[in-house]
């Protein structure tokens, strides 16, 4: 297989989740209405997000207020502002360190070790802020779950998964796939790297006998003089 063609799908995978980071980190679609029970007002929904609260009305009109306070939020959406923001940041230098190790670029000299040294720092950036994506996106999943199904919560406060929340969890796994796929290509690379040492010259392939045979004819010849 190609090691270029595998370089550039792990990027590509790394790329895609870096959007997907982003705009989950923007959308207010993490918290939706739950249309249950008594609720029967369906023209009206309410989005709940990271910064801001949207109501959307009959898929015409929607207003949008962002949040007065941070200290005012509840515990999981502040670790989540603060591991999201975490995480675009972390993936977007991965994926700049990633390119300087491709094999198609010439930023580290075409210095194999050098290059497979880089992929692995950029493969492991990857995971990590794929698992920054994963933890704020599964802990708000666990919250409305839990409420949905707690008889003491009103069932207008009860709230379904968001559009956001499936798009977090793709996003987590394109990045840990990214990741993953690069720190395989440098594994390979390392390895290719340690087996392909400098052949032993010729000199080296003597037998000793016959070097000690040209030493001691030296010597003789020298006693002569």
């Amino acid at each position: 297989m190609n090691k270029g063609a595998v370089q550039i799908a792990g990027l590509v995978l790394g790329c895609i989740g870096i959007i997907g980071t982003c705009a989950v980190t923007g959308m207010p679609q993490w918290r939706v209405t739950a249309y249950i029970e008594n609720n029967i007002i369906v023209f009206e929904g309410l989005w709940e997000g990271l910064w801001m609260n949207c109501v959307r009305q009959a898929n015409i009109r929607m207003q949008c207020k962002i949040y007065d306070s941070l200290l005012a939020l509840t515990p999981d959406l502040q670790a989540g502002r603060a591991l999201m923001c975490i995480a675009v940041v972390l993936s977007v230098m991965s994926f700049m360190i990633a390119v300087i190790g491709m094999k198609c670029t010439t930023c580290a000299e075409d210095n194999e070790k050098s290059k497979g040294i880089i992929l692995l720092v950029a493969g492991i950036s990857f995971i990590l802020s794929g698992i920054l994506v994963l933890i704020p996106v599964s802990w708000t999943a666990n919250q409305i779950i839990r409420d949905f199904y707690n008889p003491l919560v009103n069932a207008a406060q009860k709230r379904e998964l968001g559009e956001a929340l499936y798009l977090g969890w793709t996003s987590a796994l394109c990045l840990v796939s990214g990741g993953i796929i690069l720190c395989c290509v440098c594994t390979s690379t390392e390895t290719k790297y340690q087996y392909s040492l400098p052949q032993k010259s010729a000199a080296s392939n003597v037998p000793r006998e016959k070097v000690a045979r040209k030493t001691s004819s030296l010597y003789s010849k020298s006693q002569y003089v």
